[in-house]
């Protein structure tokens, strides 16, 4: 599939617009900051809060404008094995090549997204992983999906603070179009999740859920 080089244009125009929204929220980090990136990793898998003027923070702004230059790029390419190529650079593991992934595809960060192998992931899907996303096998996700681990403080005083949980989903799950997964949600294994769903809570194994917020309709027979 090819992208028009308009769209490419726009993307690296986006890229350059949020690297410089997370550059202007961590301009008062100290420029030089003791950090030891799988410390940092692991912890931000596990959920954390992370504060506006912490290493974790400081860390996430030196990735997140080299993962938008990556995404620009990944957004202009047509070749499966490029594609493949491209986002394995930027979650830093080897994409499966039984894994099709449709551009456009967003992220914010990259280095804590794991896909599996046998999985489908259609164009437009933006997927914002600073809590970790886990795609286990044979997982399908339809366009438009929002994966996002992570939220913000209602305190107005505490907003810049990101809150994170990881997302899971389990094997051969099926994601409709438009649908959304919040922080901290586990798809079970085989579940379907209707198009334009917002799932608020962990979703069983072999259940159809629907709505806003998403409910069981419907258990599925094997």
């Amino acid at each position: 599939m090819t992208v028009h080089k308009a769209d490419a244009e726009i993307t690296e125009m986006l890229a350059d617009v949020f690297s410089l929204g997370y550059n202007f929220t961590t301009e008062a980090l100290p420029k030089h900051m003791d950090m030891n990136p799988s410390e940092i990793l692991n912890k931000l898998r596990g959920g954390a809060t992370i504060h506006p003027h912490s290493p974790e923070f400081a860390f996430i702004n030196q990735i997140v404008p080299q993962t938008h230059r990556l995404i620009a790029q990944l957004n202009n390419l047509s070749d499966s094995n490029d594609i493949r190529a491209c986002l394995s650079e930027i979650t830093g593991s080897e994409i499966d090549a039984s894994t099709v992934i449709f551009p456009p595809f967003y992220t914010n960060f990259g280095r804590l997204i794991r896909i599996g192998k046998g999985v489908f992931i259609n164009h437009a899907c933006s997927f914002l992983d600073i809590g970790g996303i886990t795609i286990e096998d044979e997982v399908m996700i339809a366009p438009r999906v929002n994966l996002t681990t992570e939220n913000h403080p209602l305190n107005p005083n505490e907003r810049r603070t990101l809150l994170t949980a990881p997302i899971v989903i389990k094997r051969r799950a099926w994601i409709g179009a438009g649908a959304t997964i919040l922080p901290g949600v586990t798809i079970g294994e085989n579940s379907v999740v209707a198009a334009g769903a917002v799932v608020t809570k962990d979703v069983p194994a072999n259940t159809v859920v629907a709505g806003v917020p998403a409910k069981p309709v419907k258990r599925i027979d094997e």
